[in-house]
Protein backbone atom coordinates (compact mmCIF):
# COMPACT_ATOMS: atom_id res chain seq x y z
CA UNK A 1 0.00 0.00 0.00
CA UNK A 2 2.70 2.33 1.41
CA UNK A 3 4.54 1.37 -2.29
CA UNK A 4 1.61 2.58 -4.50
CA UNK A 5 0.67 5.39 -2.87
CA UNK A 6 4.82 6.31 -3.36
CA UNK A 7 4.73 5.65 -6.66
CA UNK A 8 1.33 7.41 -7.65
CA UNK A 9 3.19 10.52 -5.41
CA UNK A 10 6.00 10.13 -8.02
CA UNK A 11 3.91 9.81 -11.25
CA UNK A 12 2.61 13.31 -9.83
CA UNK A 13 5.45 15.15 -9.54
CA UNK A 14 6.83 13.86 -12.77
CA UNK A 15 3.99 15.38 -14.37
CA UNK A 16 4.01 18.54 -12.75
CA UNK A 17 7.73 19.08 -13.65
CA UNK A 18 6.83 18.47 -16.95
CA UNK A 19 3.92 20.97 -17.20
CA UNK A 20 5.16 23.05 -14.69
CA UNK A 21 7.66 25.01 -17.47
CA UNK A 22 3.57 25.32 -19.65
CA UNK A 23 1.42 26.85 -17.02
CA UNK A 24 0.95 30.07 -18.93
CA UNK A 25 0.00 28.62 -21.90
CA UNK A 26 -2.78 29.90 -23.97
CA UNK A 27 -4.81 27.30 -23.80
CA UNK A 28 -7.53 28.89 -26.09
CA UNK A 29 -5.26 29.39 -28.69
CA UNK A 30 -3.96 26.19 -28.19
CA UNK A 31 -7.72 24.14 -28.39
CA UNK A 32 -8.26 26.44 -31.30
CA UNK A 33 -5.67 25.46 -33.14
CA UNK A 34 -6.16 21.57 -32.51
CA UNK A 35 -9.45 21.75 -33.30
CA UNK A 36 -9.53 22.97 -36.76
CA UNK A 37 -6.76 20.82 -37.55
CA UNK A 38 -8.87 17.83 -36.11
CA UNK A 39 -11.51 19.22 -38.66
CA UNK A 40 -9.34 19.53 -41.27
CA UNK A 41 -8.31 16.05 -41.24
CA UNK A 42 -12.15 14.78 -41.31
CA UNK A 43 -13.09 17.05 -44.20
CA UNK A 44 -10.10 15.97 -45.84
CA UNK A 45 -10.63 12.66 -45.51
CA UNK A 46 -14.31 13.37 -47.32
CA UNK A 47 -13.16 14.75 -50.37
CA UNK A 48 -11.00 11.60 -50.34
CA UNK A 49 -13.18 8.88 -49.63
CA UNK A 50 -14.11 8.05 -53.08
CA UNK A 51 -11.16 9.01 -54.62
CA UNK A 52 -9.26 6.15 -54.11
CA UNK A 53 -6.28 8.58 -52.05
CA UNK A 54 -5.63 7.49 -48.14
CA UNK A 55 -3.22 9.91 -47.44
CA UNK A 56 -5.49 12.50 -44.91
CA UNK A 57 -4.28 10.68 -42.01
CA UNK A 58 -1.43 13.06 -42.71
CA UNK A 59 -2.53 15.72 -41.98
CA UNK A 60 -3.32 15.02 -38.12
CA UNK A 61 0.25 13.11 -38.36
CA UNK A 62 1.88 16.25 -38.72
CA UNK A 63 -0.64 18.48 -36.90
CA UNK A 64 0.48 15.94 -34.18
CA UNK A 65 4.17 16.48 -34.82
CA UNK A 66 3.44 20.07 -35.37
CA UNK A 67 1.74 20.48 -31.74
CA UNK A 68 4.78 18.20 -30.26
CA UNK A 69 7.34 21.25 -31.92
CA UNK A 70 4.95 23.93 -30.95
CA UNK A 71 4.95 22.78 -26.99
CA UNK A 72 8.39 22.69 -27.38
CA UNK A 73 8.87 26.08 -29.25
CA UNK A 74 6.78 27.67 -26.19
CA UNK A 75 8.92 26.15 -23.27
CA UNK A 76 12.19 27.58 -24.89
CA UNK A 77 12.28 31.58 -24.25
CA UNK A 78 11.59 33.31 -27.58
CA UNK A 79 14.08 36.15 -26.60
CA UNK A 80 17.24 34.14 -27.81
CA UNK A 81 16.12 34.26 -31.30
CA UNK A 82 17.34 38.20 -31.27
CA UNK A 83 20.62 37.19 -31.50
CA UNK A 84 20.18 34.66 -33.91
CA UNK A 85 17.68 36.16 -36.51
CA UNK A 86 20.67 37.07 -38.89
CA UNK A 87 21.48 33.26 -38.90
CA UNK A 88 17.48 32.23 -39.73
CA UNK A 89 17.05 34.88 -42.47
CA UNK A 90 20.77 33.75 -44.32
CA UNK A 91 18.97 29.84 -43.87
CA UNK A 92 15.50 31.35 -44.61
CA UNK A 93 17.06 32.60 -48.19
CA UNK A 94 19.54 29.77 -48.77
CA UNK A 95 16.76 27.24 -48.44
CA UNK A 96 14.36 29.64 -51.25
CA UNK A 97 17.49 29.58 -52.74
CA UNK A 98 17.86 25.68 -53.46
CA UNK A 99 15.06 25.64 -54.63
CA UNK A 100 16.03 27.49 -57.86
CA UNK A 101 18.62 25.07 -58.31
CA UNK A 102 17.66 21.86 -57.08
CA UNK A 103 13.81 21.95 -56.84
CA UNK A 104 11.27 19.88 -57.84
CA UNK A 105 8.84 21.05 -60.33
CA UNK A 106 5.25 20.48 -60.63
CA UNK A 107 2.24 22.73 -62.38
CA UNK A 108 4.63 24.87 -64.18
CA UNK A 109 6.27 25.99 -60.33
CA UNK A 110 9.40 24.92 -58.93
CA UNK A 111 8.33 25.22 -55.31
CA UNK A 112 9.55 21.82 -53.27
CA UNK A 113 13.01 20.29 -52.54
CA UNK A 114 12.48 16.39 -52.00
CA UNK A 115 14.33 15.45 -48.78
CA UNK A 116 14.60 11.51 -47.41
CA UNK A 117 11.39 11.20 -49.90
CA UNK A 118 9.40 13.92 -48.81
CA UNK A 119 8.57 16.81 -50.75
CA UNK A 120 9.05 20.00 -48.66
CA UNK A 121 8.11 23.55 -49.38
CA UNK A 122 11.04 26.06 -48.23
CA UNK A 123 8.63 29.52 -48.68
CA UNK A 124 6.30 27.49 -45.95
CA UNK A 125 8.89 28.01 -43.23
CA UNK A 126 10.62 31.33 -44.78
CA UNK A 127 7.02 33.07 -43.49
CA UNK A 128 8.49 32.07 -39.77
CA UNK A 129 11.71 33.27 -41.16
CA UNK A 130 10.56 36.64 -42.17
CA UNK A 131 8.97 37.25 -39.01
CA UNK A 132 11.39 35.90 -36.78
CA UNK A 133 13.82 38.69 -39.03
CA UNK A 134 11.93 41.84 -38.64
CA UNK A 135 10.68 41.42 -35.23
CA UNK A 136 14.19 41.17 -34.29
CA UNK A 137 15.11 44.29 -36.80
CA UNK A 138 11.37 46.41 -35.17
CA UNK A 139 12.78 45.75 -32.19
CA UNK A 140 16.51 46.63 -32.21
CA UNK A 141 14.82 50.14 -33.79
CA UNK A 142 11.26 51.11 -34.57
CA UNK A 143 10.41 51.95 -38.03
CA UNK A 144 9.60 55.61 -36.91
CA UNK A 145 11.87 57.22 -39.47
CA UNK A 146 12.23 56.41 -43.18
CA UNK A 147 15.50 54.98 -43.38
CA UNK A 148 14.55 51.80 -40.85
CA UNK A 149 11.55 52.00 -43.34
CA UNK A 150 13.44 51.37 -46.26
CA UNK A 151 15.88 48.78 -44.18
CA UNK A 152 12.69 46.65 -43.50
CA UNK A 153 11.63 46.43 -46.72
CA UNK A 154 15.16 45.85 -48.30
CA UNK A 155 15.38 43.00 -46.09
CA UNK A 156 12.04 41.47 -46.74
CA UNK A 157 12.74 42.35 -50.59
CA UNK A 158 14.93 39.35 -50.78
CA UNK A 159 13.27 36.72 -49.57
CA UNK A 160 10.26 37.77 -51.92
CA UNK A 161 11.95 37.90 -54.80
CA UNK A 162 12.72 34.40 -54.21
CA UNK A 163 9.61 33.42 -54.05
CA UNK A 164 8.24 35.80 -56.82
CA UNK A 165 10.22 34.00 -59.39
CA UNK A 166 9.69 30.07 -58.25
CA UNK A 167 7.23 31.40 -59.33
CA UNK A 168 4.39 31.29 -56.45
CA UNK A 169 2.50 34.23 -56.47
CA UNK A 170 0.09 33.42 -53.72
CA UNK A 171 3.41 33.11 -51.00
CA UNK A 172 4.54 36.30 -52.21
CA UNK A 173 1.40 38.16 -51.36
CA UNK A 174 1.83 36.42 -48.01
CA UNK A 175 4.78 37.77 -47.30
CA UNK A 176 3.43 41.44 -48.33
CA UNK A 177 0.89 41.06 -45.69
CA UNK A 178 3.37 39.78 -42.95
CA UNK A 179 5.36 42.64 -43.50
CA UNK A 180 3.09 45.39 -44.05
CA UNK A 181 1.31 44.54 -40.86
CA UNK A 182 4.83 44.34 -38.46
CA UNK A 183 5.65 47.74 -40.19
CA UNK A 184 2.23 49.00 -39.00
CA UNK A 185 3.06 47.51 -35.57
CA UNK A 186 6.43 48.72 -35.29
CA UNK A 187 5.54 52.64 -35.80
CA UNK A 188 5.60 53.07 -39.10
CA UNK A 189 3.69 55.89 -40.55
CA UNK A 190 0.32 54.75 -41.95
CA UNK A 191 1.37 56.80 -45.12
CA UNK A 192 4.04 55.50 -45.98
CA UNK A 193 2.74 51.80 -46.01
CA UNK A 194 0.16 53.50 -48.35
CA UNK A 195 2.73 54.89 -50.27
CA UNK A 196 4.84 51.43 -50.81
CA UNK A 197 1.67 49.40 -52.41
CA UNK A 198 0.44 52.52 -54.62
CA UNK A 199 2.47 51.53 -57.41
CA UNK A 200 0.50 48.31 -57.57
CA UNK A 201 -3.04 49.94 -57.29
CA UNK A 202 -1.58 52.44 -60.27
CA UNK A 203 -0.93 49.78 -62.89
CA UNK A 204 -4.11 47.87 -62.01
CA UNK A 205 -6.10 50.80 -62.14
CA UNK A 206 -4.41 52.45 -65.38
CA UNK A 207 -5.49 49.49 -67.46
CA UNK A 208 -8.66 49.31 -65.91
CA UNK A 209 -10.58 52.40 -64.42
CA UNK A 210 -8.43 55.75 -66.12
CA UNK A 211 -10.22 58.45 -63.91
CA UNK A 212 -9.90 56.76 -60.88
CA UNK A 213 -6.22 55.93 -61.44
CA UNK A 214 -6.19 60.22 -61.69
CA UNK A 215 -7.92 60.75 -58.55
CA UNK A 216 -5.31 57.51 -57.00
CA UNK A 217 -2.35 59.42 -58.24
CA UNK A 218 -3.40 62.65 -57.02
CA UNK A 219 -4.04 61.38 -53.83
CA UNK A 220 -0.57 59.31 -53.29
CA UNK A 221 0.60 63.16 -54.42
CA UNK A 222 -1.12 64.51 -51.33
CA UNK A 223 0.02 61.58 -49.14
CA UNK A 224 3.62 62.31 -49.68
CA UNK A 225 3.03 65.90 -48.81
CA UNK A 226 1.66 65.26 -45.59
CA UNK A 227 4.01 62.34 -44.75
CA UNK A 228 7.37 62.27 -46.31
CA UNK A 229 10.28 64.67 -44.70
CA UNK A 230 10.37 66.43 -47.93
CA UNK A 231 7.20 67.69 -49.26
CA UNK A 232 8.09 69.02 -52.69
CA UNK A 233 10.74 66.12 -53.63
CA UNK A 234 8.30 63.28 -51.76
CA UNK A 235 5.03 64.60 -53.66
CA UNK A 236 6.75 64.67 -57.00
CA UNK A 237 8.58 61.11 -56.24
CA UNK A 238 4.83 60.20 -55.28
CA UNK A 239 3.27 61.38 -58.98
CA UNK A 240 6.44 60.12 -61.03
CA UNK A 241 6.32 56.43 -59.66
CA UNK A 242 2.92 56.33 -59.69
CA UNK A 243 2.28 57.53 -63.14
CA UNK A 244 5.35 55.53 -64.67
CA UNK A 245 3.92 51.72 -62.80
CA UNK A 246 0.56 53.03 -64.49
CA UNK A 247 2.37 53.48 -67.78
CA UNK A 248 4.59 50.00 -67.52
CA UNK A 249 1.24 48.31 -66.58
CA UNK A 250 0.92 46.17 -69.14
CA UNK A 251 4.77 45.21 -68.95
CA UNK A 252 3.95 43.70 -65.36
CA UNK A 253 1.19 42.09 -67.13
CA UNK A 254 3.10 40.31 -69.36
CA UNK A 255 5.50 38.75 -66.81
CA UNK A 256 3.11 36.83 -65.51
CA UNK A 257 2.56 32.86 -66.41
CA UNK A 258 -0.58 32.41 -68.25
CA UNK A 259 -1.98 30.62 -65.38
CA UNK A 260 -1.63 33.40 -63.30
CA UNK A 261 -3.58 35.88 -64.97
CA UNK A 262 -6.71 33.46 -65.03
CA UNK A 263 -6.47 33.53 -61.74
CA UNK A 264 -6.02 37.15 -61.18
CA UNK A 265 -9.25 38.01 -63.61
CA UNK A 266 -11.48 34.95 -63.83
CA UNK A 267 -13.20 35.72 -60.49
CA UNK A 268 -14.67 38.52 -61.81
CA UNK A 269 -16.61 36.10 -64.31
CA UNK A 270 -15.59 32.66 -64.37
CA UNK A 271 -18.99 32.28 -67.02
CA UNK A 272 -15.92 33.40 -69.39
CA UNK A 273 -14.16 29.84 -69.46
CA UNK A 274 -16.17 27.70 -67.74
CA UNK A 275 -14.08 24.93 -68.75
CA UNK A 276 -11.33 26.06 -67.73
CA UNK A 277 -9.69 28.89 -65.56
CA UNK A 278 -13.29 29.61 -64.42
CA UNK A 279 -14.07 25.77 -63.61
CA UNK A 280 -12.88 25.94 -59.69
CA UNK A 281 -14.56 28.88 -58.86
CA UNK A 282 -18.30 27.87 -60.59
CA UNK A 283 -17.98 24.55 -58.85
CA UNK A 284 -16.76 25.91 -55.37
CA UNK A 285 -20.20 28.46 -55.34
CA UNK A 286 -22.39 25.51 -56.28
CA UNK A 287 -20.82 23.14 -53.39
CA UNK A 288 -21.27 26.06 -50.99
CA UNK A 289 -24.74 26.99 -52.14
CA UNK A 290 -26.24 23.74 -52.44
CA UNK A 291 -25.27 22.59 -48.61
CA UNK A 292 -27.84 25.54 -47.30
CA UNK A 293 -28.34 26.31 -44.04
CA UNK A 294 -27.49 22.67 -42.49
CA UNK A 295 -25.25 21.36 -44.92
CA UNK A 296 -26.01 17.53 -47.01
CA UNK A 297 -24.03 15.97 -43.96
CA UNK A 298 -20.80 14.26 -43.43
CA UNK A 299 -19.50 12.37 -46.78
CA UNK A 300 -23.00 13.07 -48.44
CA UNK A 301 -22.11 15.90 -50.62
CA UNK A 302 -22.74 15.61 -54.09
CA UNK A 303 -20.41 18.04 -55.62
CA UNK A 304 -17.85 16.42 -52.96
CA UNK A 305 -17.95 13.43 -53.67
CA UNK A 306 -18.37 12.94 -57.28
CA UNK A 307 -15.31 15.35 -57.39
CA UNK A 308 -16.17 17.96 -59.32
CA UNK A 309 -13.85 20.58 -57.96
CA UNK A 310 -10.19 19.55 -58.23
CA UNK A 311 -7.85 19.48 -55.68
CA UNK A 312 -10.30 20.55 -53.04
CA UNK A 313 -8.48 18.89 -50.62
CA UNK A 314 -5.74 22.12 -50.80
CA UNK A 315 -7.17 25.24 -51.71
CA UNK A 316 -10.88 24.06 -52.18
CA UNK A 317 -11.46 22.58 -48.40
CA UNK A 318 -13.78 25.31 -47.43
CA UNK A 319 -15.76 24.42 -50.32
CA UNK A 320 -16.40 21.02 -49.13
CA UNK A 321 -17.09 22.60 -45.34
CA UNK A 322 -19.79 24.67 -47.14
CA UNK A 323 -21.44 21.80 -48.97
CA UNK A 324 -21.39 19.20 -46.09
CA UNK A 325 -21.26 21.12 -42.68
CA UNK A 326 -23.89 24.12 -44.14
CA UNK A 327 -23.91 27.89 -43.24
CA UNK A 328 -23.89 26.75 -39.61
CA UNK A 329 -20.21 24.81 -40.48
CA UNK A 330 -18.70 28.07 -42.13
CA UNK A 331 -20.18 30.08 -39.34
CA UNK A 332 -18.58 28.05 -36.58
CA UNK A 333 -15.33 27.86 -38.21
CA UNK A 334 -15.17 31.84 -39.62
CA UNK A 335 -16.32 32.10 -35.27
CA UNK A 336 -13.07 29.85 -34.74
CA UNK A 337 -10.96 31.91 -36.64
CA UNK A 338 -11.87 35.51 -34.70
CA UNK A 339 -10.99 33.88 -31.66
CA UNK A 340 -8.08 32.67 -32.63
CA UNK A 341 -6.81 35.72 -34.06
CA UNK A 342 -8.62 37.70 -31.10
CA UNK A 343 -6.13 35.78 -28.50
CA UNK A 344 -3.25 36.90 -30.91
CA UNK A 345 -4.15 40.36 -30.59
CA UNK A 346 -4.63 39.83 -26.97
CA UNK A 347 -0.71 37.76 -26.22
CA UNK A 348 0.83 40.65 -28.82
CA UNK A 349 -0.92 43.64 -26.35
CA UNK A 350 0.42 42.08 -22.99
CA UNK A 351 3.84 40.38 -24.35
CA UNK A 352 6.54 41.96 -22.41
CA UNK A 353 8.96 43.09 -24.83
CA UNK A 354 8.27 44.34 -28.63
CA UNK A 355 10.12 41.53 -29.48
CA UNK A 356 7.23 39.19 -28.68
CA UNK A 357 4.55 41.94 -29.19
CA UNK A 358 6.16 41.98 -32.88
CA UNK A 359 6.27 38.09 -33.32
CA UNK A 360 2.56 37.86 -32.60
CA UNK A 361 1.74 40.59 -35.20
CA UNK A 362 3.56 38.51 -37.51
CA UNK A 363 1.81 35.58 -37.18
CA UNK A 364 -1.55 37.20 -36.90
CA UNK A 365 -0.45 39.25 -40.42
CA UNK A 366 -0.50 35.79 -41.59
CA UNK A 367 -3.33 33.83 -40.86
CA UNK A 368 -5.36 36.44 -41.05
CA UNK A 369 -4.69 37.28 -44.55
CA UNK A 370 -4.22 33.33 -46.30
CA UNK A 371 -7.63 33.35 -44.52
CA UNK A 372 -9.32 36.00 -46.27
CA UNK A 373 -7.79 35.29 -49.19
CA UNK A 374 -8.78 31.33 -49.23
CA UNK A 375 -11.89 31.79 -47.93
CA UNK A 376 -13.02 34.55 -50.19
CA UNK A 377 -11.80 32.63 -53.37
CA UNK A 378 -13.96 29.79 -52.19
CA UNK A 379 -16.55 31.97 -52.58
CA UNK A 380 -15.91 33.84 -55.54
CA UNK A 381 -14.96 37.18 -54.22
CA UNK A 382 -11.42 36.67 -54.79
CA UNK A 383 -8.64 35.66 -57.47
CA UNK A 384 -7.15 32.10 -57.07
CA UNK A 385 -4.00 32.91 -55.60
CA UNK A 386 -2.61 29.11 -54.35
CA UNK A 387 -3.11 30.67 -50.78
CA UNK A 388 -4.27 27.25 -48.27
CA UNK A 389 -6.65 27.67 -45.52
CA UNK A 390 -4.40 27.82 -42.38
CA UNK A 391 -4.88 24.51 -40.21
CA UNK A 392 -7.26 23.55 -42.17
CA UNK A 393 -6.23 22.66 -46.08
CA UNK A 394 -3.85 19.71 -46.69
CA UNK A 395 -0.39 20.95 -46.91
CA UNK A 396 2.13 19.34 -45.03
CA UNK A 397 4.58 22.04 -44.78
CA UNK A 398 1.97 24.84 -44.78
CA UNK A 399 0.75 22.76 -41.11
CA UNK A 400 4.10 22.22 -39.44
CA UNK A 401 5.17 26.10 -40.75
CA UNK A 402 1.90 26.99 -38.84
CA UNK A 403 2.17 25.21 -36.26
CA UNK A 404 5.87 26.81 -35.98
CA UNK A 405 4.18 30.06 -35.55
CA UNK A 406 2.00 29.38 -33.02
CA UNK A 407 4.32 27.54 -30.92
CA UNK A 408 6.49 31.26 -30.90
CA UNK A 409 3.56 32.92 -30.00
CA UNK A 410 2.38 30.14 -27.09
CA UNK A 411 6.26 31.35 -26.45
CA UNK A 412 5.27 34.62 -25.77
CA UNK A 413 2.53 33.90 -24.08
CA UNK A 414 4.25 31.40 -21.67
CA UNK A 415 6.89 33.61 -20.40
CA UNK A 416 4.74 36.56 -19.66
CA UNK A 417 2.63 36.65 -16.44
CA UNK A 418 -0.11 38.65 -17.51
CA UNK A 419 -4.01 39.58 -17.04
CA UNK A 420 -6.76 37.07 -17.96
CA UNK A 421 -9.01 38.01 -20.68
Amino acid sequence: MLQRSLRRSLIGIRWRSILAPLQELDWQLLVLSVGLTCLGGIMIRSTELNAGLTDWWWHWLIGGIGLVLGLFIARSRYEALIQWHWIVYAITNFSLLAVMFMGTTANGAQRWINVLGFHVQPSEFAKIGLIVTLAALLHSQPASTLSVFLRILGVAAVPWLFVFLEPNLGTSLVFGAITIGMLYWGNANPGWLVLMASPVVSAILFNVFFPGWVVWVAAMGLIAWRTLPWPWFGSLGALAVNGISGALGHILWGLLKPYQKDRLILFLDPEKDPLGGGYHLIQSRIAIGAGELWGKGLNQGTQTQLHFIPEQHTDFIFSAIGEELGFVGCLCVLIAFWFLCLRLVIIAQNAKDNFGSLLAIGVLSMIVFQTVVNIGMNIGVAPITGIPLPLLSYGRSALLANFLGLGLVESVANHRHRLKF
